[in-house]
């Protein structure tokens, strides 16, 4: 055959052809419902999107991020071995957690003296990585006593790469108290750390994350921060361009990858847009990155390795310099030394063998993350600019209005958790009862208090896991789990796709599925019901086989004595069902959550 170009070989393809090839697969479904999502903003996120022209885009400097480890330990000496285990493994940064940190999670450093940080960071050469601060309320003294901690050991301070991870803001949003001199201890510090490499103050994402905080108002909060401590620097005496070199932010990065890189992008044109309506030539500004909490599981929670390696290949694609990942364990307790392997090592490949940090803006020109980026920086702008008209982030905060526009998007989030819209792998999809617990360090945490007017700090998953928690404790106390038997009508290939589905939904709330071939007649099916011993029964069937059969069954099923009556699937007409004493509906797009409350307390009796 004559070698002749592709192109005149195929039809060259086009948008038309995709259109009309993606219509005649959805048979008449409707394109939006079935292709188009939509972001907690009202973003849409097209199935197909056109190469975009690249935009200017600030991006990180040169080289690839850091690698970041949370030290964490309690114990200063274990909290030094972890530190030079961590760098002699390949990471580059530490970021030292106090005990008093909101993101400590009950554990932490008690830093009260110099000695004490001195110990934590033993055999640690500090001109040789870069180290954040995570102090919370107790960042001011924090700050001192690295600067004691400096002088003692006689580095050059210009030869360090500190952040200081000073937000008073950020501690307020966390922890409901806001420090009243807060802006004249800033500007002391700035002062006190001149000659220093790195930055002093910190805009953190992580408290307006934890509380649900949608992508805008996340960079709409991290930029009212940095624009405040801005304002602060300057009245302290300090003239722009020095305030602007005091400031750093921390963006969290979650599993959509989309949203990630689009939202790291945002932040760097956003804080440009700052530079130029103060007058300054623009600097490459630090942005951090630290995975999500909220999206971490203590179920299945080898599903977190995944979780924080697409994180942390977001972040770092979309220009974050330093990144931190828990490990996958961090909601179960304290990691352990394979734990934090794990998540050290992720990041070594994504950085040293996928060469992701090879390329300053691989974003550049896709159409769907440029076009994601665009807005997400304008309603952020907006966003921003509704939080500067109500006085500031700390007023806003004060007044409760940012907190009510975060609680909105929280609360449609969980809604959506609870229909498994917004599906959970190993909580609300894919459960497995029978997993093997991991293991943690063997550190008791100490319990979280936050303040009122604290915005609260919540995972995902938890709803779920209070479920899967109290099966756990049926099976400790009696041997048995609650059950729930299917009632499955007709041979497997009838019920099995809804039997499976049945027998999953019970699962993420710890309900365990007796299952079984199939009945044909609904005798039998009440006799099999009566010797499994399930408070709960669940039909299962196709809408073919329910339409003659499920209300004989259900009925034979409540004659048995079945008090609690599932049915699988959504039928139009219900109300012979429910007649016949069929409680309620299992099906996709159902308040799982809520049948599952529900269905744990009547198993219980």
């Amino acid at each position: 055959m004559e070698d002749r170009p592709l192109a005149d070989v195929f039809e060259p393809a086009t948008r038309e052809r995709w259109r009309s090839a993606v219509e005649a697969a959805l048979k008449g479904a409707d394109f939006e419902k079935r292709l188009v999502s939509k972001t907690a903003d009202g973003l849409r996120i097209e199935p197909l999107y056109a190469p975009a022209s690249p935009v200017v885009q600030p991006v990180r400097a040169p080289g690839p991020w850091r690698l970041a480890q949370r030290i964490d330990h309690p114990d200063a000496e274990k909290a030094a071995a972890q530190a030079l285990t961590d760098l002699e493994g390949g990471a580059d940064a530490l970021v030292l957690v106090h005990r008093d940190a909101p993101a400590a999670r009950g554990y932490g450093l008690d830093l009260a003296s110099v000695d004490a940080l001195d110990a934590a960071l033993k055999g640690v050469m500090l001109p040789l990585i870069a180290l954040r601060l995570d102090a919370g309320p107790g960042g001011f003294e924090t700050a001192a006593l690295l600067k004691q901690l400096v002088e003692r050991r006689g580095d050059d301070p210009s030869a360090l790469d500190l952040d200081l991870g000073l937000d008073p803001l950020g501690t307020r949003a966390a922890t409901g108290r806001l420090e009243q001199d807060w802006e004249t201890r800033l500007s002391e510090t700035v002062t006190a750390f001149a000659g220093y490499r790195g930055r002093v103050a910190l805009a953190d994402a992580r408290p307006y994350h934890e509380a649900g905080a949608s992508e805008v108002q996340e960079l709409a909060a991290v930029l009212a921060t940095a624009v405040a401590y801005l304002r602060a620097l300057e009245a302290g005496g300090h003239d722009l361009e020095r305030a602007r070199d005091a400031l750093a932010v921390l963006l969290v990065a979650d599993a959509d990858e989309f949203l990630t890189i689009a939202k790291f992008r945002a932040i760097r044109r956003l804080w440009a847009r700052v530079e130029q309506a103060c007058g300054l030539a623009p600097k490459p500004l630090r942005v951090l990155a630290e995975t999500a909490w909220r999206m971490m599981t203590r179920r299945d929670p080898f599903v977190n390795i995944l979780r924080t390696a697409m994180a942390s290949a977001s972040a770092g694609l979309g220009g974050a310099d330093s990144v931190t990942a828990l490990p996958y364990t961090q909601a179960l307790g304290l990691p352990d030394a394979f734990a934090r392997r794990v998540v050290r090592n992720s990041q070594i490949v994504l950085i040293e063998e996928s060469n992701l940090a090879k390329v300053s803006d691989p974003a550049a020109g896709a159409g769907g993350f440029e076009a994601l980026t665009a807005e997400l920086t304008e309603k952020a702008w907006a966003a921003f600019q509704e939080i500067e008209r109500e006085g500031g982030i700390a007023k806003s905060l004060e007044s409760g209005a940012f907190a009510g526009r975060i609680a909105a998007v929280a609360e449609a989030r969980a809604r959506a958790v609870a229909t498994r819209k917004e599906p959970l792998t190993g909580a609300s999809e894919f459960p497995f009862l029978a997993e093997k617990p991991v293991a943690v360090l063997d550190v008791a945490a100490r319990p979280a208090v936050r303040g009122e007017g604290a915005l609260p700090s919540q995972r995902l998953a938890e709803p779920y896991e209070v479920l899967r928690d109290a099966s756990d404790a049926a099976l400790a106390r009696t041997g048995k789990r609650p059950t729930v038997f299917l009632a499955n009508l007709g041979p497997v290939a009838i019920h099995n796709a809804r039997s499976t589905f049945a027998a999953n939904a019970f699962a993420a709330g710890g309900i365990e599925a007796i299952g079984n071939e199939g009945f044909s007649d609904a005798n039998a099916l009440a006799e099999a019901f009566t010797a499994s011993g399930a408070p709960l029964a669940c039909l299962c069937s196709s809408d073919t086989v329910y339409q003659t059969e499920a209300v004989p069954a259900a009925e034979a099923l409540k004659a048995a004595g079945a008090g609690t009556i599932y049915l699988a699937g959504k039928p139009a007409e219900a109300e012979a069902l429910r007649q016949a004493g069929v409680h309620g509906f299992l099906f996709a797009g159902c308040d799982l959550l809520a049948l599952l409350r529900e269905a744990a307390e009547r198993a219980q009796g």
